[in-house]
């Protein structure tokens, strides 16, 4: 049994991305591009990103410093459905990183974020350790996603065990139970997000700068609609604009009429649910009569 364990715990080891990192592309005009084919508007939000990756490009260039600026983690926060984890996945594509996501919605165990001693039967690292070892690079983009939603229990509080998780002055040798060994955390590019700020604890909180992100209005939800939403779900069900003419006053009817919500989810929905009538429709109109002999 003991032979097992080590073994497990130096397969773990060695599987880790402890030199393979991803190279950054820290051309602004790239990510200006990137961030704008998938949002539309949110400038602030785009002009915070740009910010966080010319400073990060001069300290590379100036001072030959690869890690993080000071006081980088990003928090964005809003009502559901306005677009806070697909900004996360922009980020990663803008910057050439891989894209990890991690949802604390319902995480009460401490142990769920820093790991289990070896000591217990069927110990394993922590979800921060484990989802870093998937991405198979130290330094990916990692969204601490619904970050408002984390509980806490007997077992201990999970928001206490993020504290040194997003604390630049410390995650650069942050100690997970199961591995025993320092983890420099620090090339790594937090982004937590959140619907509400009331439930984070004041510590917590004070480590990340909050972004808010309002809900759209009927002309913003309009232009997604229109340059996003309905081409991805033309794509989705395998439809040309041709088989589909969907015209802006069906779409500000299904905006006003249909759904009333701060994001534009529902919205999505009801367009999925007007590609399905066309494609019944249309495999309606191709099908050909079986013949029976």
């Amino acid at each position: 049994q003991e032979y097992g364990v080590i073994r497990t715990y130096l397969e773990t080891l060695l599987a880790l991305p402890w030199k393979k990192h991803s190279d950054d592309q820290l051309d602004i005009a790239h990510a200006q591009r990137v961030l704008d084919e998938d949002h539309y508007d949110l400038e602030r939000i785009k002009a915070r990103i740009l910010e966080y990756l010319a400073v990060r490009a001069l300290r590379q260039q100036r001072l030959g410093l690869t890690a993080n600026p000071r006081g980088a983690i990003l928090c964005f926060v809003g009502p559901p459905g306005v677009g806070k984890t697909s900004l996360g996945r922009s980020i990663a594509r803008a910057m050439g990183r891989e894209f990890i996501r991690l949802s604390l919605g319902g995480v009460r165990d401490e142990a769920e974020i820093r790991g289990h001693r070896r000591t217990y039967i069927g110990a394993l690292p922590g979800t921060i350790i484990q989802t870093i070892r998937r991405a198979g690079v130290n330094n990916p983009v990692f969204m601490l996603d619904e970050i408002d939603k984390l509980g806490a229990d007997f077992r201990g509080d999970p928001s206490s065990a993020l504290l040194e998780v997003l604390d630049p002055e410390q995650n650069n040798s942050f100690r997970d139970h199961y591995l025993d060994v320092a983890w420099d955390l620090a090339p790594v590019m937090f982004i937590a997000t959140a619907n509400t700020l009331q439930t984070i604890p004041p510590p917590l909180l004070d480590r990340m700068e909050v972004i808010q992100l309002s809900g759209y209005t009927l002309r913003e939800k309009l232009e997604i609609a229109r340059r996003y939403l309905l081409p991805e779900q033309l794509h989705e069900h395998a439809l040309t604009p041709a088989d589909a003419d969907i015209t802006d006053a069906a779409l500000q009817v299904a905006i006003e009429e249909y759904t009333r919500e701060a994001g534009v989810r529902n919205l999505e929905r009801e367009i999925a649910a007007l590609c399905r009538k066309v494609a019944v429709e249309i495999a309606s109109r191709t099908e050909t009569p079986s013949s029976t002999s």
